[in-house]
């Protein structure tokens, strides 16, 4: 349409803990404000990052403790060094694990929290707790603040047990059972406030950098919350669950062709009647904080909000699920009357009904394309670059898919060919940068490329592996990666393909 504007950008997928950094994972300090400057440097306008949330078993950033809580992990120690909350000497004593280049989250857990642990005593003792900005933080925050220390605190002292396995009165909050656990756990309460004030200070500091050097960041809100997590046990009304507080149906998705007994997530479900009836308020609040967080929110699993697959509870595998209507457009539609018309990215991969599809489209919310999935001959995928509209973020992959070099590798014959006919190379290790430069010059206004593909790294690179447990979200970078070379093809791939955040005509 003449006159119309767009504006084409481009950045880099990095989880927060892949950055480098001296501690066994990245986190909020120097590292991240030098990977900014190189993204700066490079070009780029986007960074973006994974769930900030705290992870539990299994180590996912899509399956953690809180909604609205920041991961500890990713508080910067040597802040703390510099705020004499904590010695240079007591950190580098830990066991942060031997490699650079992937977490040890065993080893994460028993050592972050040991040093945290004194951070927070040595808080306490020079009445941090008591000053200006930590109350004001915690009166702030204290709708879901006080329940996730609570929640935390009562989960360390069942030795980390799943709040199911906790005693009745305290798993089904019972009054005197929650002021009974308050009192007792007082001093561990605060340990978790401690941690949430720290992760939000230094944030918010992180982000400030960022937006003043042009780099905006998108972050992701999973649909689900945790079947272990303090949402659940807060405000069990939410969900689908019996009046003994246990689900009666739980998340996933059906068989496909590439999984005969579906996918079994096993979150609990929504009860959208109740949540319709109090206009959202849970959801708005748990946007608003991701809206205050980020500059762009991903919105996962965007297509259960039309209908989603209910298993029931029990069930070994995800074949006894069905599909049941969500609450549709008509949720969009009230958030944006409450929340104004906030940047989003619509997740919206999977099986794609005509209800799903409309639904994207009548919110606006540019979908999501992956170069790898575009390339079978036989299945005139809407994946293709040639099939592109404006209004979608293009990707080699995301965190769940190969690294491009390995997919290149390791794809099947007949997708290989298609592959390097369609960009004109004639051997498959040429396919990685062929393919990142189809993402650039698409007509997706926005392109995002996970650093690993940049890197052209093999799949020991690879973040995640769906539906496994062991070997994931693990890998890191090192800043021997941040070369010079590597940030003037960046920038090379802006200026060819108009990519520098300039708003245009068409």
């Amino acid at each position: 349409m003449a006159g119309e504007k767009h504006i084409r950008r481009a950045g880099v997928l990095l989880p927060v803990s892949s950055l480098p950094g001296k501690y066994g994972i990245g986190t909020f300090g120097k590292a991240a404000y030098d990977w900014v400057d190189y993204l700066k440097a490079s070009g780029q306008s986007l960074w973006q990052i994974l769930p900030l949330g705290p992870t539990g078993y299994g180590d996912s950033p899509y399956q953690s403790f809180s909604t609205f809580a920041g991961n500890p992990y990713f508080i910067d120690l040597e802040k703390l060094i510099e705020e004499k909350l904590v010695t240079q000497a007591e950190c580098d004593a830990l066991d942060w694990g031997g490699s650079e280049r992937y977490v040890d989250y065993e080893k994460m857990f028993t050592s972050r929290f040991a040093i945290l642990r004194k951070a927070y005593s040595r808080a306490l003792r020079k009445g941090l707790l008591t000053d200006k900005a930590f109350m004001s933080f915690c009166r702030k925050n204290k709708s879901w603040l006080d329940d996730y220390a609570l929640y935390m605190a009562v989960k360390n002292h069942y030795e980390g047990k799943s709040y199911l396995l906790w005693d009745d009165d305290i798993r089904l909050r019972e009054k005197k059972a929650v002021k009974r656990y308050s009192e007792l756990l007082k001093d561990e309460t605060d340990f978790y406030r401690f941690q949430q004030f720290k992760f939000d200070e230094q944030w918010k500091a992180l982000k400030k950098y960022a937006n003043e050097n042009g780099i905006m960041i998108i972050g992701d809100i999973p649909i689900y919350v945790a079947p272990d997590g303090a949402d659940t046990w807060s405000e069990p009304e939410l969900f689908q669950l019996d009046e003994k507080g246990y689900p009666t149906a739980v998340a996933g998705c059906p068989p496909d062709a590439f999984t005969a007994d579906g996918q079994l997530w096993g979150n609990p479900l929504y009860d959208w009647d109740y949540h319709k009836k109090t206009g959202y308020k849970w959801w708005m609040k748990r946007l608003k904080a991701c809206f205050d967080m980020y500059d762009i929110v991903r919105i996962d699993h965007f297509r259960g909000f039309y209908s989603y697959w209910s298993v029931p509870y029990g069930d070994k595998n995800a074949r006894g699920g069905k599909w049941i209507k969500g609450p549709g457009y008509d949720f969009f539609a009230f958030m944006k009357k409450e929340l104004g018309d906030r940047p989003v990215i619509a997740e919206d991969l999977g099986f794609l009904t005509e209800g799903v599809i409309k639904m994207v489209e009548k919110t606006g919310y540019p979908g999501m394309k992956i170069l790898q999935f575009g390339f079978d001959p036989s299945a005139g995928s809407e994946h293709v670059p040639h099939l592109y509209e404006r209004n979608f973020v293009v990707y080699t992959g995301t965190h769940d898919n190969d690294t491009i070099l390995h997919w290149s590798l390791n794809c099947d014959k007949k997708t290989a060919k298609y592959a390097m006919k369609y960009t004109g190379v004639s051997r498959r290790k040429d396919l990685p940068d062929a393919l990142i430069r189809e993402c650039y010059a698409s007509c997706a206004d926005t392109c995002i490329i996970p650093l690993q593909d940049f890197l052209g790294l093999d799949n020991e690179a690879r973040i995640n592996t769906p539906s496994t447990l062991g070997d994931n979200w693990k890998w890191r970078s090192a800043y021997s990666d941040w070369t010079i070379k590597l940030s003037k093809r960046m920038n090379k791939l802006v200026r060819i393909y108009g990519r520098d955040s300039m708003e245009i005509s068409r």
